[in-house]
């Protein structure tokens, strides 16, 4: 089955698309005019498995938030997409991940009903030219758009740089396991028969 996705999305404020294929390699392509967001994308392709691709024109002359948040609603769109019916996937996934001193929980359930939840507390304003709030507002955005429970617990908090790329690779790592096929599934993994609402 063929789990790709391509969204468009245009705005006054920002001009985006994403193509996504979730069973990939994890080869990027990325540009949205944010060195350190690039980097985090790229990390969350290449330990998740995506292929990702992210193109973004936005209004950086204002700040990075319309570039942010309007990125992570459009992959949100993407992953829902390219998840299809969620019929044979675990549903559930859960990573908890070492960034040198930083220690980090992301758990995520594709259940069609969004929720947001996050303690991190970042040290720094800014990490290169990302404000260290927009990272709150991109994850609000995906669990929305993707309509899942997305949630982090940082465990052990220290340098902002480790902080976020420790979010990023552990929301790819726990998406990928969420987004496995399990053979003993029939259907959809609910008892209600629907992971729509």
């Amino acid at each position: 089955m063929d789990r790709t996705a391509r969204i468009v999305r245009n705005t006054r404020e920002t001009q985006i698309c994403v193509n996504i294929n979730l069973d990939g390699t994890g080869t990027a392509k990325i540009q949205t005019g944010i060195g350190f967001f690039d980097h985090m994308l790229e990390g969350f392709a290449k330990h998740g498995f995506f292929d990702l691709e992210v193109e973004v024109s936005g209004d950086l002359h204002v700040d990075c938030h319309h570039t942010v948040e309007d990125t992570g609603i459009v992959l949100g769109e993407a992953i829902r997409q390219a998840i299809g019916d969620k019929k044979g996937i675990r549903r559930y996934g859960e990573c908890t991940l070492p960034m040198d001193e930083v220690l980090v929980l992301c758990a995520l359930d594709l259940s069609g009903r969004p929720v947001f939840c996050s303690d991190a507390r970042f040290p720094t304003e800014r990490i290169g030219s990302l404000d260290t709030e927009m990272i709150r507002e991109f994850f609000y955005a995906i669990s929305y758009s993707a309509a899942m429970n997305l949630h982090f617990c940082m465990l052990r908090d220290g340098n902002s740089h480790h902080m976020a790329e420790g979010m990023f690779k552990a929301f790819a790592k726990a998406l990928d396991q969420a987004c496995g096929y399990d053979a003993r599934i029939a259907g959809v993994l609910s008892t209600k028969g629907t992971l729509e609402s």
